[in-house]
């Protein structure tokens, strides 16, 4: 522990966002430089505690260690701290940008002072790996003339493509887009992530030896069997690419789309592509509506606006979400609690309706002109089953005008066609991947990973999901393995 009093004499700061109206004119990550100094402060404000939550299961599924390198930080030890945190994370400089940082959400001085600042902590210390090249390409020495494929290039394929390639196992990882990174490229806005990070990691692994396949839709193009027979184990990254859909009188109308197939339009632009307009999606001078309040739903928002939309609106069936902790949401939960994030500051506040049913839409000629929804309110819980009945309040209806809807509710589950039924996969009661808790599914050789296994879920889960299932195999083709567990077994 650094400074004995440090939790007590130091308040949390974190670096500011450029002035909004600085940061709609253009993609880039939103926030200031913040001076190391800086973090070495907020490193100072870590409790050292006897039980650090924030590294536990309710916090860090990676396991982190998490008061070690805060400390680190605080006494200038940068190398350390960077050789420590490397050990649990394959890549701090995503989620230490992108993370919603459960970690804080769980840590001990968060009970009643605000949490240690863990995420803009994790992220100081990646780059300063990179800026300093203690983050460098670092092949391993000898290989075991075992081949495995990973399909999918998001944070669960590419962890588990990095455990395996530092094991000695020669890795391809098939990438159906045109780019890799999967929702790291194409998901998750630039001015959240610029693209520069992902294609900084991916060009230090290839130097590690990795082998990158784009444009290859493993289950389309290429026979998921093909890889079967030719590598010697297989692991499935796909995702959870099953939007929820809402299923209303008008969801087809021209206008109304799902997030996914609006927010990768934006970072292909960002990239120098153009999108054909017989299929673009554009919110400039449209009324914008957006279904969804999560982060998802945000992205969503800070693209709008960065567009030029006319007006956007926001709307999420649950109701709003308490400003404290609510009894039943005690530390160290995650908190369920009102945020606002800095797409809501760029659109002037908290512009999300809550407690909105939408009901249909309408429109002429095809194309979309007003969404129709109705107020609702929740009974008091079922005794059996927890869940809280919906009903409409009476003389609540409403109409807005709208030219665009885009529906980010969410995904239930990964997409079936294809691979998954090619292979004759089994499936759990929610529709993923099902697997042993090696992460092998019913077919032998073959493992999953990620949202594919878990549902739709956080980067941090996927890292440690791709990690575990990376241990999985090189038990399942070397007899034995070193390669560590994830601490959420």
């Amino acid at each position: 522990m650094g400074a004995l009093k440090g939790f007590m004499e130091i308040k949390r700061e974190t670096p500011k966002a450029r002035p909004v109206p600085e940061r709609l004119k253009d993609q880039k990550e939103i926030y200031e430089p913040f001076p190391l100094e800086k973090y070495r402060e907020q490193g100072a404000r870590c409790m050292d505690c006897g039980v650090p939550f924030c590294q536990s299961s309710t916090g860090c599924p990676l396991g982190n260690a998490i008061p070690d390198w805060n400390d680190m930080v605080y006494r200038d030890r940068w190398e350390d701290a960077v050789a420590l945190l490397t050990k649990t994370n394959n890549f701090p400089e995503f989620t230490g940008r992108i993370c919603p940082a459960p970690c804080e959400g769980a840590c001990v001085l968060g009970i009643n002072e605000p949490a240690v600042t863990i995420r803009n902590i994790e992220e100081i210390i990646a780059e300063q790996g990179f800026e300093h090249g203690w983050i460098a390409p670092n092949p391993p020495k000898q290989r075991t003339g075992k081949k495995v494929a990973i399909i999918g290039s998001g944070p669960a394929g590419l962890a588990a493509a990095d455990q395996l390639n530092h094991a000695g196992h020669e890795v391809t990882v098939f990438e159906k887009a045109d780019r890799i990174g999967g929702l790291l490229m194409y998901g998750i806005p630039h001015f959240k992530m610029e693209k520069t990070v992902v294609k900084r990691r991916i060009e230090l692994m290839e130097k590690e030896g990795v082998i990158f396949k784009t444009n290859a839709h493993i289950g389309k193009d290429i026979p998921a069997k093909t890889l079967v027979e030719d590598f010697d184990a297989v692991i499935l990254c796909c995702g959870s690419e099953k939007p929820r859909d809402l299923p209303v009188e008008g969801r087809d109308l021209d206008g109304v789309h799902f997030a996914m197939d609006f927010l990768p339009q934006q970072n292909k632009r960002n990239e120098g592509d153009t999108i054909p307009e017989d299929i673009a999606i554009t919110a400039k001078g449209k009324n914008v509506l957006i279904i969804g309040g999560g982060d998802t739903g945000s992205d969503c928002l800070g693209t709008s606006l960065r567009q030029g939309a006319k007006k956007v609106h926001q709307f999420e069936l649950l109701s709003e979400p308490p400003l404290e902790r609510s009894p039943n949401n005690p530390w160290p939960q995650w908190p369920m609690t009102l945020r606002l994030s800095s797409s809501h500051e760029e659109a002037g506040g908290k512009i999300t309706d809550y407690s909105i049913l939408t009901k249909k839409f309408t429109g002429k000629n095809g194309k979309l002109q007003k969404v129709h929804a109705v107020k609702i309110r929740f009974g008091d819980p079922d005794p059996k089953t927890g869940r809280r009945a919906m009903e409409e309040i009476p003389g609540s209806e409403f109409t807005l005008d709208v030219e665009l809807v885009l529906l980010a509710m969410g995904f239930v589950h990964p997409v079936h066609e294809g691979l998954v039924k090619e292979l004759g996969l089994e499936l759990d009661g929610r529709g993923n991947v099902a697997c042993d808790k090696n992460k092998m599914t019913n077919v032998p050789g073959v493992f999953v990973a990620g949202d594919m296994a878990r549902g739709q879920s956080l980067v941090v889960w996927a890292i440690a999901e791709g990690r575990e299932a990376a241990r999985g195999v090189d038990q399942h083709l070397m007899g034995y393995t070193f390669l560590p567990h994830s601490q959420y077994l």
